[in-house]
C-alpha cells in the first residue's frame, strides 16, 4: 500500500499543477446577430432532400379526411357552432373516460385557433389547426360559489364554449346560470371538465388552481377525433343560446 501511495504522488502533483496554471475563463461580453428566415433565403438542397420523405409523410397523414360537415362551423363569441362542436366532443368523451358523473365542460375560447371549418370534408389538419396545443382533459369538483367566480371570468372575457349548462352575460357577470336545467346552487359541488392549462390557473382562472384534479392523460384534441368517429364521421353543430348577452 505504501508503494502505491508513493507512485501516485507525482500524478497528484501534476494534476494540481495543471489546474493551477489553467484558471477558469469568465465571459466578459455576449454578442449575437439576428438572421431573418423567409422565402428570400436560399434553400439548402441537401437539407431539403433529407427532409422531403418526412415532409411527404406528414402531409399525407394530415390530409386524411376524418369527417364531413354540411355547413361551415364558425368560431365567434359569445357562442358559435365551432366552439359548440369542440366542447360537445369533450363532454361526450369525458363521460366515457371518467368513472363518475360529469356536469359540464368548458373550453377556453382563445384555445380555438382558427375562425372556421369550411363545409365539406374535414381533415386532420383542420382539427390540429383548431386545437394545436397538447392540452389535457382535466376533471375538477368545484363548489358552486367558486364556479360562479369562474363563470364571471368567462363572462368578462366575452363568453367561452360550454356544454351541459347555459348562462347569460350581464356586464362582466354570469347571470341566470343553469346547469342540467337547474339554477346554479352556491353550496353544491359540480364536476367540471377543463383543460389542464385552465385548471392550473391559466387565463386568470386562479380560483381553480388549488382544486384537486383528475387527469387521465387524454388530450382534448384526441377527444375531438374520437367523438367524430363515434358519430360515424358526421360533424353537426348548432347555436343553442347556451351563452347569450342579457337584455
Amino acid at each position: 500500500m505504501e508503494k502505491y501511495r508513493i507512485m501516485c504522488m507525482p500524478l497528484v502533483f501534476a494534476a494540481f499543477f495543471f489546474i493551477s496554471c489553467h484558471p477558469a475563463l469568465v465571459p466578459t461580453a455576449i454578442a449575437y446577430k439576428e438572421y431573418a428566415i423567409n422565402s428570400e433565403q436560399p434553400k439548402d438542397a441537401a437539407l431539403v432532400s433529407l427532409m422531403k420523405p418526412y415532409k411527404d409523410s406528414v402531409l399525407k397523414s394530415m390530409s386524411e379526411v376524418v369527417g364531413t360537415t354540411n355547413k361551415t362551423l364558425i368560431h365567434k363569441r359569445p357562442e358559435g357552432t365551432l366552439g359548440n362542436f369542440v366542447v360537445d366532443a369533450i363532454l361526450y368523451e369525458a363521460k366515457l373516460k371518467f368513472h363518475f358523473p360529469i356536469d359540464i365542460a368548458i373550453v377556453n375560447d382563445d384555445g380555438l385557433r382558427i375562425d372556421r371549418i369550411a363545409a365539406g370534408n374535414v381533415t386532420k389538419w383542420d382539427i390540429f389547426n383548431v386545437m394545436p396545443f397538447e392540452n389535457l382533459m382535466v376533471a375538477q369538483k368545484i363548489r358552486g360559489d367558486v364556479l360562479q367566480q369562474y363563470l364571471d371570468l368567462i363572462a368578462g372575457d366575452g363568453g367561452w364554449p360550454v356544454a351541459g349548462m347555459t348562462m347569460q352575460i350581464k356586464g362582466s357577470k354570469a347571470v341566470n346560470v343553469q346547469i342540467g336545467g337547474k339554477p346554479l346552487a352556491m353550496d353544491k359541488m359540480y364536476t367540471v371538465i377543463n383543460s389542464d392549462y385552465i385548471a392550473n390557473g391559466g387565463k386568470n382562472a386562479s380560483m381553480l388552481k388549488n382544486i384537486p384534479q383528475q387527469n387521465s392523460g387524454y388530450l382534448l384534441r384526441d377527444a375531438i377525433f374520437d367523438f367524430i368517429k363515434a358519430k360515424e364521421n358526421i360533424i353537426t353543430s348548432n347555436e343553442e343560446n347556451r351563452v347569450t348577452n342579457a337584455q
